[in-house]
């Protein structure tokens, strides 16, 4: 059997399933959102609202995803994953009814937990289990290229499209997306040993490393999530910006989809927790660029850092729970993405209350960068504790029948 070929076949349905329940299901709603409200009525807490409620179900899919061990289960969840991806964004287009909207995000963020959670642990546990490198930097340039092609599809289309048909057009291209995304991941192995008959074993961290790195995940979510949600609403209320806005979201995806790639190869040089010590210090200067330097210039060297950061943190943190779950990497990532969801919820919510309050967006920004500041921070100490851990594990004496 060729495994390359089956590598990147296994792959391609990552990708596919990204641009798929995340691209589409989850951020065709970011270039939507300055059209809906003006064109739809959509409010500005209102808008902030519906991305909230998405990640409620997001975190509703990690709490399902961290509580599945059973590998055919969760293939079969991902497989109804896509399809509610595809309904869900058809959802959007039948109606301009807030509730009805509201089911619409929360169904969206189960879909988006299916390729984020469960298809990313399907992929990490075929990879370790047929002896390729464990990095999904490929995997996540989906998400990229999923964000990428909305702004540019929103782009194209707003001249001629009001907001709902550009909706049934997301749909249909979703249905498209879903047939590699489904039939390229093989059914899943179940048996504790690789290809080469090599026992699987988990090597778990220590209890405060772990909640550490998930109070700094939940940073990096807050920095995120404001950012990605309202940074086309953001630009476009920017003087001298008016309708830069898809423009510069698509800069952001088009930086997204190999930069994933490239922060593997930092990682592989530095560890994971520099590689991610430096993605957020870049990333601080970039969500901090489009409202203290502004001007197109300003505009577009936030985009690309922010874009070539956000996801390689994502692929970096997920990437360690493969590393210390081989056989079952869903159980760490669930719990990272309870933290991270926790985040996506607070920040769209206190970000629209923000723009209520202040009649913009753009002061979800300076808490976005404050909050990723406390996260770089506390990775510093994450380090300290790494080195801590390692020199425990060192001098520690073996005990009787431990997994390497």
């Amino acid at each position: 059997m060729d495994y390359q070929l089956q590598r990147m076949k296994v792959l391609c349905a990552g990708i596919f399933s990204m641009m798929l329940a995340l691209g589409i299901a989850r951020f065709a709603y970011t270039p939507l959102l300055p059209l809906m409200q003006a064109q739809a009525g959509l409010g500005l807490a209102e808008g902030g609202w519906l991305a909230a409620i998405n990640y409620v179900g997001y975190l509703t899919g990690a709490l399902t995803a961290a509580s599945i061990s059973d590998l055919v289960l969760k293939d079969r969840l991902y497989r109804i994953g896509m399809v509610v991806a595809v309904v869900s964004t058809l959802m959007m287009a039948l109606t301009d009814d807030f509730w009805v909207w509201a089911l619409s995000r929360y169904i969206a963020g189960l879909s988006s937990a299916a390729s984020m959670l469960l298809c990313t642990g399907l992929i990490l546990n075929w990879l370790i289990r047929h002896h390729q490198r464990p990095e999904l930097g490929i995997h996540f340039a989906g998400l990229g290229l999923g964000i990428a092609g909305c702004a540019l599809v929103v782009g194209l289309m707003s001249p001629a499209l009001d907001w709902r048909a550009q909706w049934y057009v997301f749909a249909a291209i979703g249905c498209v997306l879903m047939v590699p995304a489904l039939a390229w991941l093989p059914a899943p192995d179940r048996s504790a040993v690789t290809t080469t008959g090599a026992p699987m074993q988990d090597s778990p961290p220590s209890t405060v490393f772990l909640r550490l790195l998930m109070a700094a995940y939940f940073c990096a979510g807050v920095g995120y999530v404001i950012s990605a949600t309202f940074i086309v609403a953001i630009v476009n209320r920017l003087p001298g910006q008016e309708g830069h806005g898809s423009w510069i979201f698509m800069v952001i995806g088009l930086t997204a989809a190999p930069t994933c790639i490239v922060w593997d190869l930092v990682a592989r040089r530095t560890g994971e927790l520099n590689a991610l010590l430096l993605a957020a210090l870049m990333q601080i200067v970039g969500i901090l660029l489009p409202v203290t330097v502004g001007g197109v210039l300003g505009t577009l060297a936030g985009a690309v850092l922010f874009g070539g950061t956000f996801l390689g943190m994502v692929s970096l943190v997920l990437t360690m729970a493969g590393r210390y779950y081989p056989t079952r990497p869903a159980k760490m990532m669930g719990r990272m993405t309870i933290s991270y969801g926790m985040a996506q919820i607070l920040g769209p919510a206190v970000t629209g209350w923000l723009g209520a309050t202040f009649g913009s967006y753009a002061a979800g920004l300076y808490v976005a960068a404050a909050t990723v500041a406390l996260g770089a921070l506390l990775l510093m100490v994450l380090k300290v504790v790494e080195r801590r851990d390692a020199l425990t594990t060192r001098v520690a004496p073996p005990v009787a029948g431990a997994g390497g």
